[in-house]
C-alpha cells in the first residue's frame, strides 16, 4: 500500500478552490469549514487530498471519485 505523491497545485485554480472549501470535518461535525496545507497522493489507484481543518486543525480527507465509474454500483442490474 504505497503512497504515490501527486501535485495538488497542478490542478486548475477552480478545482483547487472546490477541494479546499467543500470539506467535511469529523471533529467539528460540520461541512465546508475549509482545508489548509493540502497534500495529494494516490494509494491503490485511488486519489486522496489530505489537509487540516481550518477551524480545528484535525485531519481532513477527500477521496476523489473516478469520473468513469462515479455513480456506477456493482449491484445495479
Amino acid at each position: 500500500m504505497e503512497q504515490i505523491e501527486r501535485d495538488f497545485y497542478a490542478r486548475d485554480a477552480e478545482d483547487q478552490q472546490a477541494f479546499l472549501t467543500q470539506t467535511w470535518c469529523n471533529e467539528c461535525m460540520e461541512a465546508d469549514l475549509g482545508m489548509k496545507e493540502p497534500r495529494e497522493y494516490e494509494v491503490d489507484g485511488v486519489i486522496y487530498i489530505e489537509g487540516q481543518c481550518v477551524k480545528c486543525s484535525a485531519p481532513v480527507f477527500t477521496e476523489i471519485a473516478d469520473e468513469d465509474t462515479d455513480g456506477d454500483w456493482d449491484d445495479e442490474a
